[in-house]
C-alpha cells in the first residue's frame, strides 16, 4: 500500500466514522423529541376538554394568632392551641422567628438579650414543644418555607 493509498484509506475510514456518529446523534435526538411529544398534552385538547371536579374543595377552619401587633391566620388547630398556651414573650419570639423570619440577633434586641441567649431560648422551647406536638417542623428553613401554609 502506497502512501497515497494509505492516506485515502484513513480519510475514507474517518468519513465513515463521522457519518455513523452523526447518524446516531440524529437518532438519539429524534427519540428524545418523540418521548417528549408523547408526554406533552396539546393546548387545544386542554381547552376543549371539560374538567369535572370530583370533590368539593376542603373548607379549612381559620385560627387567628396575634403577636407583635400583627395577626396571622393559622389552619392547623393543634398549632394554634399550642401557641395560645405559651407566655406572651414566647409567642412574640416564635412569631418573629417563624412568621416574620427575623434573625435571632434582631429577636435578641427586642427581648433585651444577646443573640446566643435568644437562640438558646428558642431552641430549648422548640425541643419541648416538638415532644408535645410532633407535627411542628424542627428547622427554620422548613418553617419559613411552610409559614405560607400555616398563614
Amino acid at each position: 500500500m502506497t502512501e497515497l493509498e494509505y492516506q485515502e484509506h484513513i480519510r475514507h475510514t474517518h468519513n465513515a466514522y463521522c457519518k455513523i456518529v452523526i447518524r446516531h446523534a440524529a437518532i438519539d435526538k429524534i427519540l428524545k423529541l418523540r418521548r417528549r411529544w408523547e408526554r406533552e398534552v396539546s393546548l387545544d385538547y386542554l381547552m376543549n376538554e371539560r374538567f369535572v371536579q370530583l370533590a368539593e374543595p376542603e373548607l379549612l377552619e381559620e385560627y387567628l394568632f396575634t403577636a407583635c401587633g400583627q395577626t396571622a391566620v393559622l389552619y392547623h388547630a393543634e398549632l394554634a392551641a399550642a401557641l395560645v398556651l405559651l407566655p406572651e414573650q414566647a409567642q412574640e419570639e416564635i412569631f418573629r422567628y417563624y412568621f416574620l423570619c427575623q434573625p435571632q440577633r434582631v429577636i435578641g434586641v427586642h427581648i433585651g438579650r444577646t443573640r446566643s441567649t435568644a437562640r438558646r431560648r428558642n431552641h430549648c422551647g422548640h425541643s419541648g414543644r416538638a415532644r408535645e406536638m410532633p407535627l411542628l417542623p424542627r428547622g427554620r428553613e422548613k418553617a419559613c418555607q411552610r409559614a405560607e401554609r400555616w398563614v
